[in-house]
């Protein structure tokens, strides 16, 4: 006897197959909200790593910024250091220049010439003094630029005066101040100091020793009376 189902199977097996769509539909979002979560965690570990670094690199940065104003600080402390150590060199390799000056000067200014001042800025020489002629203070600058501890004089004015028969000229030059080339040190005594010294050996003590002479009077020993 043939059955006949008469139940509304197509309606069931719709509400199956909706069944299975809503269970992939919320699988597959909860695989969805699993894989966001994952991603925004593997985000946010990457941008705190990302934030460490800075830190990190900001730190450095900021020892480098100590570092440079230090290394800044010791430049010029290396400046002001340099600065002093020139100085005393200059006033090392000057100091005994005033004494040739004043010694050149004295030695060659001529009795026909007479200073009335002197007066130095930097390494200028400014001399005003009397004259007797022209031809005086013409040979008092030839004698001032033959010395080795002045350069070229200047001649800055001469002039005719009334009421001094004896100096009627009044003169102002300038000299250049300078170093000798050796030093100061006179020509020939740098010529021999640069010689050769030979050597001469000792003589034996016991040969070349003599005795004191002894005083008036007192009988060497050993001597015969």
């Amino acid at each position: 006897m043939a059955r006949i189902n008469l139940l509304p199977w197509r309606a069931e097996r719709r509400k199956l197959r909706e069944r299975e769509f809503f269970i992939q539909l919320g699988a597959a979002a909860a695989v969805a909200v699993g894989l966001v979560v994952v991603w925004a965690m593997w985000m946010g570990m990457r941008i705190d790593n990302q934030n460490d670094r800075n830190a990190y690199l900001q730190g450095q940065i900021a020892q480098l910024k100590a570092e440079n104003e230090q290394i800044k600080n010791l430049d010029k402390v290396r400046d002001r250091l340099l600065a002093r150590k020139k100085i005393i060199e200059d006033l090392q390799a000057n100091r005994s220049q005033m004494v040739h000056l004043f010694d050149e000067l004295v030695k060659r200014t001529p009795d026909s010439i007479r200073l009335t001042s002197m007066a130095q800025k930097g390494d200028l020489l400014t001399l005003d003094g009397l004259a007797q002629s022209n031809a005086a203070v013409a040979d008092y600058m030839r004698n001032l630029e033959a010395s080795p501890w002045l350069g070229a004089a200047d001649l800055k004015k001469t002039e005719k005066r009334a009421g001094d028969s004896r100096m009627p000229y009044t003169f102002g030059l300038t000299v250049k101040m300078g170093m000798p080339k050796n030093g100061g040190v006179p020509a020939g005594a740098s010529s021999l100091a640069a010689m050769p010294v030979p050597a001469v050996p000792a003589p034996a003590a016991s040969v070349s020793a003599k005795p004191a002479a002894s005083p008036a009077g007192m009988a060497k020993p050993g001597a015969q009376p």
